[in-house]
């Protein structure tokens, strides 16, 4: 089997466990970030340049990250996502009001060369099936001097407190919102998406290695939840 083949498989799978959750999507979130997702992403907004940005919101989910995005000024979002189910809560949500909802995945961008000023994700890039080659097509839709946003559940430090925050996510959190929301198998899924996924700095070298300068994260969330800025030149 091709790592093509497998790179696709994955994100069908993801996508519809994705597409399961979204009745409950939403109030999960709340409830295993403590309410900050909304802060976190509007910082992540803050920090592109939005006003009068051509934007694509990759893994837009149910549209939160698009909506904020319009919100500060944006004057045209692409939210793309793998599953038509988030998609359709999306567009419920928020309307279509300079808004595109487009069913895509990451590895092929249905986009141009230098089609946007921003590519931003929310709690996408653990799901990806081959994030350096992600990172290049998100590069490659890039203007120049555009910016990509990534913004996600990181590895905490290494120390006795970020052992603490990893317990208290892989055991307690997840497994809360496993059972409010029938869907045990897909909070499973969450605290094992973090294996195998690269720390923070790794993650910016990734991004440096994909054409992006000025790369640089800030953790949040008490260093559970990174937010990389980078620019293409």
């Amino acid at each position: 089997m091709s790592d093509q083949t497998t790179a696709q498989e994955r994100t069908r799978t993801i996508g519809e466990m994705f597409s399961r959750l979204v009745p409950h999507y939403d109030r999960m979130n709340r409830l295993m970030t403590g309410g900050r997702d909304g802060r976190w992403r509007t910082l992540a907004v803050d920090c592109s340049q939005p006003r009068g940005a051509v934007v694509l919101d990759l893994g837009a989910g149910t549209g939160d990250l698009s909506a904020e995005f319009r919100r500060q000024g944006a004057e045209r979002v692409a939210g793309l996502d793998v599953s038509a189910a988030m998609l359709s809560r999306a567009e419920q949500k928020f309307g279509a009001d300079g808004i595109d909802w487009l069913q895509g995945d990451a590895l092929h961008l249905p986009f141009g060369d230098g089609s946007f000023d921003v590519v931003a994700s929310a709690f996408v890039l653990r799901n990806l099936p081959d994030l350096a080659g992600s990172f290049a097509e998100m590069s490659r839709v890039l203007k120049p001097g555009g910016r990509l946003i990534g913004l996600d559940i990181t590895h905490p430090p290494d120390s006795a407190w970020g052992k603490l925050l990893r317990v208290g996510f892989e055991e307690g959190v997840t497994r809360v919102a496993g059972l409010l929301s029938g869907d045990r198998s897909a909070y499973r899924y969450l605290p094992n998406s973090l294996s195998g996924y690269p720390t923070a700095d790794e993650l910016s070298r990734m991004l440096e290695s994909a054409g992006l300068v000025d790369v640089s994260y800030r953790r949040m969330s008490m260093g559970a939840v990174a937010l990389h800025v980078g620019r293409r030149e």
